[in-house]
């Protein structure tokens, strides 16, 4: 059984989608062992109480210094004893020391075909602006491997979406949540659940 913790700080519909591809049975030989958001009025955690999922709030707001917070996070999360750590539409850097924990233990989900309109500054709407700025005629979702980089990890799975001639930032984004994100993220954690993804050379290879 895989011990999935989910970090999330806003709305959570990537935890939505997680949830329920668990209880549908989609997501197979996994439980979400707990939510942590740093946003304390995160909608995810209601969906997180509403399914009976452990959850907690801690915010770097909260402590001193940004070094005080890495620790008590990184507690938070070891509580849990997590198998596999879920980035869903979290927005505070990972300690280093968590990654050298979890090497290969920590996944996102980003909203975009890594390595375009990814790194530094590309969240949220601000990939879709850019992306409709350059024109381009495809983009999509990209689940990965978090390492020390910015969005620069393992890439496992990845879904294209294309570009619609009247779209605006907000419909493209609901777009690739739709048709990208709510589905490879599920099925990249049912992969990791059943031995599926391996990372060699720096590269995740995938078996389906």
């Amino acid at each position: 059984m895989l011990d999935v913790v989910v970090l999330v700080s806003g709305g959570g519909t990537n935890l939505q989608a997680i949830i329920d591809a668990v209880e549908s049975g989609s997501i197979t030989n996994t439980r979400i062992t707990g939510v942590i958001s740093n946003n304390k009025n995160a909608y995810a955690l209601l969906r997180a109480r509403d399914h009976g999922i452990a959850n907690r709030c801690i915010s770097p707001k909260d402590y001193a210094s940004r070094e005080e917070f890495n620790e008590k996070f990184i507690e938070a999360v070891d509580e849990w004893k997590p198998d596999l750590i879920v980035l869903a539409g979290f927005l505070v850097v990972i300690p280093p020391a968590m990654i050298s924990k979890y090497r290969n233990r920590i996944i996102n989900i980003h909203p975009s075909l890594i390595p375009s309109f990814c790194g530094t500054g590309f969240y949220g709407l601000k990939v879709h602006e850019a992306a409709l700025s350059r024109g381009v005629k495809v983009v999509g979702a990209t689940v990965h491997f978090v390492d020390e980089g910015t969005d620069t990890g393992p890439i496992i799975l990845q879904k294209a979406v294309e570009v619609e001639l009247d779209d605006t930032p907000e419909i493209l984004q609901k777009r690739v949540m739709e048709q990208a994100e709510w589905k490879i993220l599920p099925r990249a954690i049912d992969l990791i659940a059943n031995g599926k993804v391996t990372v060699r050379a720096g590269k995740a290879i995938v078996s389906q």
